[in-house]
């Protein structure tokens, strides 16, 4: 009923010729939209347990997207926020959430992790695009959607919180628990260096499934997803995307075993990266960018597995047990990158060099 409120507020006079579930987000509710003429939108709610200022994130993105829009060329689309017929661009429904339409883009695909170095640089590239056009804008204009996101020592301190209301006793938990207690170290690595690292407009979350690709090619062409940009380091996007796009077992296999970080793709990611916003890489964020990709897989690792201990709350699951898997295989992810934490700094210094 509430979808059906959403859409007679943005299409009131319009007929919908078909309506169906976009891509699988942990989040957020996504439909695609096809009107009678075949135009496409994007229908989206923003879910009312994560976004405590729908608003807020609203003015960002609408921020964000009109700065984006006139520095936009070539290849790369980024998404435009539409409106109703009273040009509003936000509908609040009767339990007070929030929807909002926004521009589909044709022609383009999501992945649900990486297949090969190609498509690693051009997500590289297009992140460091993004990073340079908005490096302009004053992150203190943008509000923080999520108070505490990227403070990993908060996640540790939830974790520890939540592991004294909830005993762990199967044997899954302890070994979770268990990586966990050897990684503790991570949770401050960024925070410690802060005032030696880049800070600007960040995305928040540029895991692979936020990067759209050209149909036909392994172009990356929009990044999408916005509702996490903020002010904040450059290394927690950088760590982010990294830690998604390196293992391309993807975040769902089976086997948690055999995850792994590829140095291959880290460098073809790095190397698209730094062709575009190389330059706004301060010495520090050059030190610390390999382990920022350990500090991230920790922290999502704590995050999912904080989550499973309270009941799964916070991120959607489809069988028990989804997000220990999950934080088992972000922590299993971690322990890669430590391990081969020195070849990759060799790589990243030979393209910096």
């Amino acid at each position: 009923m509430e979808t059906a409120a959403a859409l007679h507020f943005f299409f009131p006079d319009r007929d919908i010729r078909s309506l169906w579930p976009l891509g699988k987000g942990n989040i957020n509710e996504t439909l695609q939209v096809v009107l009678s003429d075949g135009t496409s939108w994007v229908l989206q709610r923003l879910h009312p347990g994560v976004f405590a200022d729908a608003g807020a994130i609203m003015a960002n993105v609408r921020l964000v997207t009109r700065h984006l829009d006139r520095e936009q060329s070539g290849s790369i689309r980024f998404f435009r926020l539409g409106t109703s017929p009273c040009g509003e661009d936000r509908f609040v429904d009767l339990e007070g959430c929030s929807w909002r339409i926004l521009s589909f883009i044709e022609g383009s695909r999501t992945l649900e992790q990486v297949e090969n170095a190609e498509q690693a640089q051009s997500i590289g590239h297009l992140l460091g695009r993004f990073h340079r056009l908005t490096a302009p804008l004053v992150p203190e204009q943008l509000a923080d959607p999520l108070p505490g996101f990227h403070i990993t020592p908060l996640y540790l301190e939830r974790y520890d919180a939540q592991v004294q209301k909830s005993p762990m006793m199967d044997a899954r938990e302890r070994h979770c628990a268990a990586l966990v207690e050897r990684m503790r170290p991570l949770a401050a690595v960024l925070e410690n260096a802060r005032d030696r690292l880049s800070q600007g407009v960040i995305h928040g979350d540029p895991k692979v499934a936020n990067f759209l690709f050209d149909h036909a090619s392994n172009k990356a062409v929009s990044l999408v997803d916005l509702d996490t940009v903020k002010p904040g380091l450059l290394l927690h996007d950088l760590g982010d995307c990294l830690r998604s796009c390196c293992n391309p077992l993807g975040e769902g296999h089976g086997d948690t075993g055999v995850i792994a970080f590829v140095p291959e793709l880290f460098t073809a990611l790095m190397e698209g990266y730094i062709d575009q916003a190389g330059a706004l890489l301060a010495p520090g964020d050059r030190e610390l960018l390999v382990q920022s990709a350990a500090v991230i897989s920790f922290e999502l690792g704590l995050r999912f597995f904080t989550d499973h201990l309270a009941g799964d709350q916070y991120f959607k699951v489809e069988w028990p047990g989804q997000n220990l898997h999950r934080a088992d295989i972000q922590l299993q992810l971690c322990g890669s990158i430590l391990e081969q934490e020195e070849r990759l700094k060799q790589d990243l210094r030979a393209l910096l060099a």
